[in-house]
């Protein structure tokens, strides 16, 4: 495999993409295979970066188009978008063997957060009465079904499509639209994973961990008058008495409100103006560096996205490139980066308040 350079559009500074599925799926191979040479890696790598920014084009549609429908839905309701780190694309290839990276649905994501689950579903119907020329491939309604592991809201998978940029036809997009609720339950599991060195995301983890955040799922289901989730008391005396138990096993409290107190976060100069967002987050060292970058410099961004994730790679921090529409809404997209679990914690006190789930 040689080495890859991002090649972008004219005057447009969007990358193009330089390899077939097949390199693709090569690169994909090698990103797993622990035995495979340093140099294959860094190629193989430069490789998944040019596919992985190829994705940002067709993700740029569907946002404009996603906050085009939020803001008709809810007038505060909140997008974002995020390209899937390196280290996702590489946990997700380990834990799913038959999937191929070229196959990976969410490679490109956005995502609204809206106040209730009937403004999901207005959403939802939204884009199944809309005549957009990209296809719906799937839709994963974890609302009504939701996972064992706690999670909902709903996904909906498209392949973009165009006549006029071919380019990016075949790629695919995910769009996720959660309740304010959901985003924060969803928000905890990364905070508390991040901080713990566990997967959580993945049901991956300590059993106790895993426990409590199936059982807040069901405690905010009940909320919302939405199903519960999965191998969970539905008796409400049951179901509090049991998160009192696991909220308490935990220190849930203390340690989540402390998690985000002593985060030191320092932006970049003109970060205030900027489109995208590189978020850098150390839980070790406490601190979030914030980089931003004009529309017209994702070139520059998903390159320096690249560098740190490679440099962080063996210090378990982390890295995220997004896009929001100013600063002061970043931390409201993504509050994981800030460790910051206020919504969810005041959720779990109310969940185990003698009157709250009866």
């Amino acid at each position: 495999m040689q080495a890859a350079e991002i090649l972008e559009c004219p005057d447009m500074g969007w990358a193009r993409k330089r390899y077939s599925k097949e390199r693709v799926d090569e690169a994909g191979t090698i990103l797993i295979n622990d035995e495979a040479p340093l140099g294959d890696k860094e190629r193989a790598e430069e490789v998944i970066n040019n596919w992985r920014s190829c994705h940002a084009f067709p993700l740029n549609t569907f946002q404009v188009g996603l906050r085009r429908l939020s803001k008709r839905v809810d007038r505060r309701g909140l997008v974002a978008q995020r390209i899937k780190r390196l280290s996702s694309i590489e946990d997700k290839l380990k834990r799913i063997t038959r999937l191929s990276l070229s196959e990976i649905q969410d490679i490109g994501g956005c995502r609204a957060v809206v106040s209730t689950i009937a403004q999901v579903d207005r959403l939802v119907k939204a884009y199944e009465q809309s005549h957009i020329k990209h296809k719906l491939v799937n839709k994963d309604d974890y609302i009504r079904n939701p996972k064992k592991s706690g999670y909902r809201g709903v996904h909906l998978i498209y392949t973009y499509r165009s006549d006029r940029t071919k380019n990016y036809n075949g790629l695919k997009i995910e769009v996720q639209l959660r309740s304010k609720l959901q985003h924060a339950w969803a928000t905890a599991v990364e905070t508390v994973g991040t901080f713990t060195r566990q997967a959580l995301k993945s049901s991956r983890g300590e059993a106790d961990w895993l426990r409590f955040f199936q059982l807040m799922g069901t405690a905010i289901a009940i909320r919302e008058e939405s199903p519960p989730c999965p191998h969970t008391p539905t008796n409400a005396l049951i179901l509090r008495k049991e998160l009192k138990l696991y909220a308490t096993k935990l220190d849930i409290e203390s340690r989540l409100r402390t998690y985000g107190e002593a985060l030191k976060t320092s932006a970049s100069p003109g970060a205030k103006r900027a489109h995208y967002f590189l978020l850098e987050l150390n839980p070790t060292a406490e601190r979030m560096k914030i980089t931003g970058f004009k529309s017209s410099e994702l070139s520059k961004a998903s390159k320096e996205y690249f560098a740190a994730e490679r440099a962080i790679a063996d210090i378990g921090a982390d890295a995220v490139l997004v896009s929001v529409e100013s600063l002061t809404s970043l931390r409201r997209a993504y509050p994981n980066y800030f460790l910051d679990t206020k919504v969810f914690l005041q959720a779990v006190r109310e969940a185990i308040e003698e009157n709250y789930l009866a």
